[in-house]
C-alpha cells in the first residue's frame, strides 16, 4: 500500500471517530429526540382507527351448453323470431375485475339498503356516516342536491384506497375481492352486495337474446291461441247449423273452420313445444358467479402492522434526521475552521 493510500485511509478513520465523538457528545440530545418521537409514534398510532378487511372469493362460471336450438330454429323463423346460439361471453375474468370497480356497478351497489349499526339505510348514506363526511346533526338529505357529485368523490375513494381485486394463486381462477373500512359490518354488506350485483348485470346480459326470443314466442303463442279458441267457437256454430244439411256446399263452412282449427292447433302445439325447449335453454345459458367463501364476522384487522410500523418508524427516521444534521453542522464547522 502506497503511502498516499495510507494517509487517506488515516484520514477517514480519523473522520469517522471524530464524528461518532460528535454524536457521542449529543447523546442527551439524540435520548431526547428518540424518546419524543418514539412517544410521538405511540400517539400517532393509537389514534388511527383500526381497519378491517372484508375478503369475499368468488369464480365466475361460463354458460354451460344447452339444448340444440336448430331444431326449432327454422320452425321460429316463420314467425319472425331469432331464436339465435348462445350469446357470446363479454364476462372474462379480467372484465370482470374492470366492472366491478366501473362507477355503474359501485353505484348501484351504494343505492342498496342494509342493516349497519343496527339501522337500516342505503350503503350510500352508511358510507357518509361512517367516514365523517357530514357534520354531527347535519342532515344527509343535504347532499341530495349534490347526488352525482358525491358519488363520483366516493367511487374513486373506493376504487384506490378501499377496493383491491386479484387472483386467489397463480394457477386458479378464483378472485378475492377484498375491502377496507373502519366499520366491519360495512366492509361484509358492501362486498357480498357488490358481488350480487355483478352477478345479476351478468346473468341479464348473457341470458338477453334468448330472454327476448323467449318473449316474442309468448307472445305469439298467446295470440295465435287466441285465434285457436275464436276459430273452435266459430267451428261449433256452423257444426250445430249444419246437422241436418246433407250437400256440401250446405257444409263448407264446417269444412274451412274445421281446417283452420287443425292448422291452429298444429301451430299452437308446435309454439308451446319451442317455449319449452328456449325455457330449457334459458335455465341453461344463465351464468353464475359462484361464492367460495364470503366475510365473516368479526373480521379481520387490516392496519395492526401499520400501527407497529408507525411506532418504530418514527424513532428511526428522527434518528437518521437527528444524526445527519450533527454530522454536517460539524462538517460545515470544520470546513470553516480549515478556511480561516
Amino acid at each position: 500500500m502506497s503511502n498516499t493510500e495510507e494517509s487517506t485511509l488515516k484520514d477517514v478513520i480519523i473522520s469517522i471517530r471524530d464524528y461518532t465523538s460528535e454524536l457521542k457528545k449529543k447523546f442527551i440530545l439524540i435520548s431526547s429526540v428518540l424518546i419524543v418521537s418514539f412517544i410521538s409514534g405511540l400517539v400517532y398510532s393509537s389514534i388511527q382507527k383500526d381497519k378491517f378487511e372484508a375478503v369475499l372469493s368468488f369464480i365466475v362460471e361460463g354458460q354451460s351448453e344447452g339444448p340444440n336450438l336448430s331444431s326449432i330454429s327454422g320452425m321460429a323463423s316463420q314467425f319472425g323470431l331469432d331464436l339465435g346460439g348462445s350469446s357470446s361471453s363479454s364476462f372474462s375474468q379480467q372484465n370482470v375485475i374492470e366492472l366491478l370497480k366501473s362507477r355503474k356497478i359501485i353505484e348501484s351497489t351504494l343505492s342498496k339498503s342494509c342493516i349497519v349499526n343496527n339501522e337500516e339505510d342505503i350503503l350510500l348514506n352508511h358510507y357518509i356516516s361512517i367516514n365523517n363526511m357530514i357534520e354531527d346533526g347535519e342532515n344527509i338529505s343535504f347532499f341530495s342536491s349534490s347526488k352525482d357529485s358525491i358519488i363520483n368523490i366516493i367511487w374513486k375513494e373506493i376504487i384506490e384506497f378501499k377496493i383491491d381485486l386479484s387472483f386467489q394463486n397463480d394457477e386458479a381462477n378464483i378472485l378475492n375481492l377484498t375491502y377496507t373500512s373502519i366499520n366491519s359490518e360495512f366492509a361484509k354488506n358492501f362486498t357480498e352486495l357488490l358481488v350480487e350485483e355483478i352477478s345479476q348485470m351478468y346473468s341479464h346480459y348473457q341470458t338477453e337474446k334468448t330472454r327476448k326470443s323467449l318473449k316474442n314466442l309468448e307472445l305469439r303463442s298467446d295470440s295465435i291461441f287466441r285465434e285457436l279458441k275464436k276459430s273452435e267457437r266459430n267451428f261449433a256454430r256452423v257444426k250445430d247449423r249444419n246437422l241436418r244439411v246433407i250437400n256440401a256446399s250446405g257444409r263448407l263452412d264446417e269444412i274451412q273452420y274445421m281446417r283452420e282449427v287443425q292448422v291452429l292447433n298444429a301451430i299452437y302445439l308446435e309454439l308451446i313445444k319451442n317455449t319449452e325447449l328456449v325455457k330449457m335453454n334459458l335455465l341453461n345459458e344463465t351464468p353464475i358467479i359462484q361464492l367460495i367463501d364470503v366475510p365473516v364476522l368479526p373480521l379481520e384487522y387490516s392496519n395492526r402492522s401499520s400501527k407497529l410500523f408507525w411506532v418504530f418508524s418514527f424513532p428511526f427516521l428522527s434518528l437518521f434526521l437527528v444524526s445527519f444534521l450533527i454530522i454536517l453542522r460539524k462538517l460545515v464547522r470544520d470546513t470553516l475552521e480549515q478556511d480561516n
